[in-house]
């Protein structure tokens, strides 16, 4: 099965192993974070459905998963829209919010870790062993995905299931990646990953907690830039000459040493 490029492009297959909505669905999710389907831009379901070959229903399904994640926004009478960038006040809104939460689950979750949570942790840090260099959704995917999962899994063993569902409905990692991927952003994150692992499997509540709190506030240092220098206009190239920025007009979007060092910076 194949379909034409959004960019005007060639065929460009869906994954012939996956099931015929989850195959639109990612293929979709790539073109927004990619920024072929721009920010809030109308997405024109019969034409999507027509360049994929396939019928509306795994399309609407792929949509409705989109609008989940916070991607896209249906509304009544006009159908499907992608949604604009996140503004630099949503995002400082956010990390406010995380910095609330996540340094207390962290401490939380070294209280409570057990060695199949440690063990729990590590495997997830291998699932991430190599941070992507590409600027494309299909290169850096992975890592949102890591992310998401590891911050995830530690407000699980937090123990409390309000924060956590408060703080997955954000989406967070997905819609800060959809300004902007850099490899540095990545392993900078990733080496941070590892520092809080290691304080929650030591069951040091005072080290995890610091540790997260220098990891967000690191975080949001690395993204500021990207509001400073590009005003949030859609970047997903790894540097400015190639950058792509977005348009923001409607259109008609057809398919188109961690332990050791690490406890003395944190404490």
């Amino acid at each position: 099965m194949a379909s034409t490029d959004a960019s005007g492009g060639g065929q460009v297959p869906l994954a012939g192993r996956q099931k015929l909505p989850d195959a639109v669905y990612d293929w979709l999710k790539a073109q927004i974070m990619d920024g072929e389907l721009p920010p809030s831009a109308r997405v024109n379901l019969d034409e999507i459905a027509r360049r994929l070959s396939v019928s509306q229903s795994p399309v609407r399904e792929a949509l409705a998963r989109l609008a989940a994640e916070g991607l896209v926004v249906h509304e009544p009478y006009r159908g499907y829209s992608t949604t604009p960038l996140m503004s630099r006040g949503q995002f400082e809104e956010l990390f406010d919010f995380r910095l609330l939460i996540e340094p207390w689950a962290a401490g939380r979750a070294a209280e409570r870790c057990s060695a199949a949570d440690a063990a729990a942790l590590e495997a997830e840090l291998a699932t991430c062993v190599e941070v992507a260099a590409g600027s494309s959704f299909s290169a850096y995917g992975g890592v949102i995905a890591h992310d998401g999962r590891f911050h995830d899994l530690i407000l699980g063993l937090a123990g409390n299931g309000h924060l956590r569902q408060a703080l997955s409905h954000s989406h967070f990692p997905l819609h800060m990646h959809r300004l902007h991927y850099k490899k540095s952003i990545g392993a900078s994150a990733f080496a941070e990953h590892q520092r809080i692992t290691t304080a929650i499997a030591q069951r040091d509540p005072d080290w995890a907690a610091a540790a997260m709190r220098r990891h967000l506030e690191g975080t949001r240092n690395r993204w500021l830039p990207v509001f400073d220098e590009w005003g949030g206009a859609g970047i997903v190239d790894a540097d400015p000459a190639g950058a792509h920025a977005a348009s923001a007009d409607p259109v008609d979007a057809a398919a188109g040493g961690a332990a050791a060092g690490g406890a003395e910076a944190d404490r």
